[in-house]
């Protein structure tokens, strides 16, 4: 064989190597890109005291997948969960919920169907054959007190005390205080006025009777009597010793 079959034919093999290796290649990418169930995820949380059913769509090739729930009974579909929903996964997961007030331990079918162009690529369960068992303890409701709310609830008063009230608390004159209030030195007392028989022979004694006007006059007139004699006679010894 020559020199230049031999280069001939080494060149074929390893133009054969390497469009085998891009055909892997491309394969193994196409294979990564596609859109399967594994790609999928399903739990049961809490949105507060509201129950959710949440899927997961980790599909970095972007395929949209119809999502659609429901509550199973003794193996068979009870009832759907609201509607069916659309998601469009990525990389790092876009997640879809479903409103669902469940019960601990039930349980919920959770089916996904891609379509990209006229291809199906998934039209199955999430963990088919297990499905989703929900916790074994309900969503309970927020029921403790924001700090600084003050109590409707006002404080207990031990048992056989009682508060009085505020008006009450002044303590009243007992009948033993009036009594020695009024018995009291400096406490005038009503048997203490004067009568009026007692004014009357009070002002008889001082001489400041209904009569005392008339003796007064009759008096007066005696000394001007008087006067007058003792007058009249003086000029009568006058006149003699003339």
């Amino acid at each position: 064989m020559s020199l230049s079959r031999r280069i001939a034919a080494r060149s074929v093999r390893m133009l054969g190597v390497t469009a085998a290796a891009s055909a892997l290649a491309l394969s193994a990418s196409g294979t990564a890109l596609a859109c399967e169930i594994g790609d999928f995820s399903a739990a049961a949380a809490c949105d507060g005291a509201k129950g959710v059913i949440t899927v997961t769509d980790k599909d970095a090739s972007g395929v949209p997948a119809v999502i659609t729930v429901f509550l199973e009974n003794n193996g068979a579909d009870f009832r759907q969960v609201g509607t069916e929903q659309t998601v469009k996964g990525s990389k790092k997961g876009v997640t879809v919920s479903f409103a669902e007030d469940w019960e601990p331990g039930a349980i919920y079918r959770i089916h996904v169907k891609a379509v990209k162009g006229e291809k199906l690529l998934v039209d199955t369960d999430i963990n088919a054959g297990e499905n989703l068992t929900t916790p074994a303890k309900a969503c309970a409701a927020d029921t403790s007190t924001p700090t600084g709310t003050p109590s409707s609830t006002p404080p207990s008063t031990p048992s056989g005390t009682t508060t009085p009230p505020a008006e009450t608390a002044t303590a009243l004159p007992s009948p033993s205080d009036s009594t020695s209030d009024s018995s009291a030195p400096g406490a005038p007392s009503a048997s203490n006025a004067p009568s009026a028989a007692v004014q009357e022979s009070n002002l008889a004694e001082t001489g400041a009777s209904s009569s005392t006007g008339l003796i007064v006059g009759v008096a007066g007139a005696l000394v001007v009597v008087g006067g007058g004699a003792v007058f009249f006679g003086m000029r009568r010894r006058g006149s003699s010793h003339r």
